[in-house]
């Protein structure tokens, strides 16, 4: 993921697509997992809960989250048994165990079953934030340092601080839709994406029945990035749109 500044000055981690960081939150105290999934919304991250273990597999298995708040005592398994399915299904997501218990021996069954980060109860909410982001930050998924901003595919460069855009070294100019979606393009290259994807990334909710405001401005992009050269941005019929170094 990449970071950038909030108009409140804290530094936000992003998604390679540029979409919100995502924490599914598991803890069977209802009130507790809302207090810190409004502390995490407020970071610019988008949070989901589950009250149970069972609960925490479906939700990892349909949000797909880049890290995940687990509190070990849950109603229908305990959580080392939840991180024994979640890293089925996502083996590298970070996870932060969360629990009433402080023995040793408790955080060391924890960490020894693949856990990341152990905090104990009660705890600041501020502690959490801090150490997730350091987890997400140490897993990989937010890479890139704060600062680097150049978009490189092929010989095609965007600078996503200064809004440049150069192919071969020629400026192009685009509008701020346009530079919106050729960015979401290079953060995915050789990735397909849907219309619907598109829609709501660049766009920011559903057209309907007007997605083909895609196709349009995906044609604009053609006509200033891919003219009298290789073509770099491919359509996959029926799948969506994609974009690789020209030949």
């Amino acid at each position: 993921m990449t970071t950038t500044t909030s108009p409140q000055g804290r530094t936000e981690l992003r998604r390679p697509d540029g979409g919100p960081v995502r924490v599914l939150v598991v803890d069977d105290e209802a009130s507790l997992a809302e207090l810190l999934s409004m502390a995490l919304r407020y970071e610019g991250w988008e949070v989901h809960s589950a009250g149970d273990g069972a609960g925490a597999v479906r939700a990892a298995r349909a949000f797909r989250p880049d890290a995940v708040v687990l509190d070990v005592m849950l109603p229908d398994m305990d959580g080392l048994a939840v991180l024994a399915r979640l890293r089925r299904e996502l083996p590298d997501v970070p996870v932060l165990f969360l629990t009433a218990r402080d023995a040793v021996e408790d955080r060391i069954a924890g960490l020894t079953a693949g856990g990341d980060d152990y905090v104990t109860k009660p705890f600041s909410l501020e502690e959490v934030v801090a150490r997730l982001r350091g987890l997400i930050r140490r897993s990989g998924a937010a890479a890139a340092a704060r600062g680097e901003s150049l978009l490189v595919v092929g010989d095609l460069t965007l600078d996503e601080d200064s809004h440049e855009v150069t192919r071969g070294g020629a400026g192009i100019h685009l509008t701020a839709t346009e530079f919106e979606l050729l960015r979401y393009l290079m953060r995915n290259p050789r990735r397909v994406l849907s219309k619907a994807q598109i829609l709501d990334r660049v766009w920011s909710y559903d057209f309907g029945g007007q997605a083909n405001v895609v196709e349009l401005y995906i044609s604009y992009l053609r006509r200033k990035i891919d003219a009298g050269r290789s073509p770099m941005i491919h359509t996959r019929r029926g799948a969506g749109y994609l974009i690789k170094p020209g030949e």
